[in-house]
């Protein structure tokens, strides 16, 4: 019986679906605990690539019961267009559970969002667009609705006309684009009788599962430095993908949960705009880029690139407690001549290693580099720790130093089976 938590260490896009899948053979149910919609899971099985928004991994295993936790904010076109999806694809969702907790996005939280962030004209944070953090927002000032409300059709279409009706003067008092009401309360009452076989009490679900002996795996989207309280804040989303969040987010309590898994690409990138010390720029940056396909699973969006920080990671393993480290796509930095890993910043000509709390000195952090001989040798598809050539065995030496937390897996490569796995 164990609770295992895997939370990305970077600014997400870590590969968190694939080792969540590597890891849900072995477990009865995986859960998600936190964000929405606007972060994508992206898992290659064989031939077919699956990419997930809100359904958890774990759903390609039959075995599996997928939970989508109190913590997660349900966009339902996205959930159902996502589900039916998978189902032409030969996947069931059947089993399917989603909190009766959980908050729900509406259009006008899309119409909100967007509104905000074109009135922050060159302040602007990078928002996906999705309506995230206005659900959060009303749920925090205890205005807004939750899963459980679809159970009850009739106080459902009252409670969202009622919504519905404040909403459209507040996204016209920030100049968006007005929504159609009327259209809107229908879809969503058509939406709600759909969701509500799904509908459950979760947190029960999770201890009574818990006590048979049933292992539970708890999957974050985005990543440590996203975190509202965590992250390069206000570059950030508007929950905590941190562990902590985890129990928050599922209600299992922190002595229920056995092992934290922190995933990190061996090398780093972020969406959006915010501080990035180890950023590359022109060729280099564009190679990794390219060799390593970094563009975002729901938006598009070109990713930026930089080398590996074990700065930041070192301050991702004390804050999620960290019991192992699972370090994806190192095969995408085969090709280099060299490879550089950031062990400190040199702030105002001062080096630290600790990570700063203020974006402000983030923003003047230049990257102080340890630099390795690139392999110039294929891994793609290694599965065998000997295998591996000496300096990309260095790189991961690197890690174990610098965060005092053991690498137990290694990616390379985007199949299922790509993966090296150290006892």
């Amino acid at each position: 019986m164990a609770v295992t938590v895997v939370v990305g260490t970077q600014w997400g896009d870590e590969g968190k679906a694939k080792v969540i899948d590597l890891l849900a053979a072995s477990h009865g149910i995986v859960a998600r605990y936190q964000g929405g919609h606007n972060a994508g899971h992206t898992v290659v099985v064989g031939t077919e690539r699956y990419a997930l928004q809100l359904i958890p991994s774990g759903v390609l295993y039959p075995s599996v019961v997928p939970v989508i936790g109190n913590g997660v904010v349900v966009d339902m076109p996205t959930l159902f267009a996502e589900i039916d999806s998978l189902e032409t694809r030969g996947v069931s969702c059947a089993a399917l559970r989603v909190s009766s907790l959980a908050h729900l996005i509406f259009p006008w939280h899309q119409a909100i969002d967007a509104a905000l962030e074109s009135a922050r004209g060159d302040d602007r944070i990078g928002t996906t667009l999705k309506g995230i953090g206005p659900a959060y927002v009303d749920k925090v000032r205890r205005s807004g609705v939750r899963v459980g409300e679809v159970l009850d059709e009739a106080s459902f279409a009252r409670i969202v006309r009622g919504r519905a009706e404040a909403a459209l003067r507040e996204v016209e008092q920030l100049g968006g684009t007005p929504f159609d009401l009327d259209a809107t309360v229908e879809q969503q009452c058509a939406l709600a009788r759909r969701l509500a076989p799904h509908v459950a009490d979760t947190v029960t679900l999770l201890h009574d599962a818990r006590e048979v002996g049933t292992d539970i795996l708890l999957e974050g989207a985005q990543a440590t430095f996203l975190d509202v309280d965590h992250g390069t804040y206000p570059f950030v989303t508007s929950s905590n993908p941190t562990a902590g969040g985890a129990s928050v987010g599922s209600g299992l309590g922190p002595r229920h949960i056995d092992a934290v898994v922190g995933i990190a690409k061996a090398y780093t990138t972020r969406v959006g705009m915010g501080p990035f010390p180890s950023e590359l720029h022109g060729e280099l940056g564009d190679a990794l880029v390219d060799i390593g396909r970094e563009f975002g699973t729901v938006t598009g969006r070109r990713r930026r690139t930089g080398w590996l920080d074990t700065v930041m990671l070192r301050h991702a393993a004390r804050v999620n407690s960290l019991t192992s480290i699972a370090l994806t796509k190192l095969d995408v930095l085969d090709g280099f001549d060299e490879v550089k890993v950031c062990t400190g910043y040199s702030i105002d000509g001062t080096v630290v290693r600790d990570h700063p709390p203020r974006v402000a000195d983030l923003e003047r952090a230049v990257p102080v580099y340890e630099t390795l001989p690139g392999w110039r040798t294929s891994t793609a598809g290694c599965s065998d720790w000997g295998a591996l050539p000496e300096s990309a065995r260095r790189l991961v030496g690197i890690v174990e130093r610098e965060t005092g937390v053991p690498v137990t897996m290694i990616g390379t490569g985007p199949a299922r089976d790509a993966m090296v796995v150290r006892r």
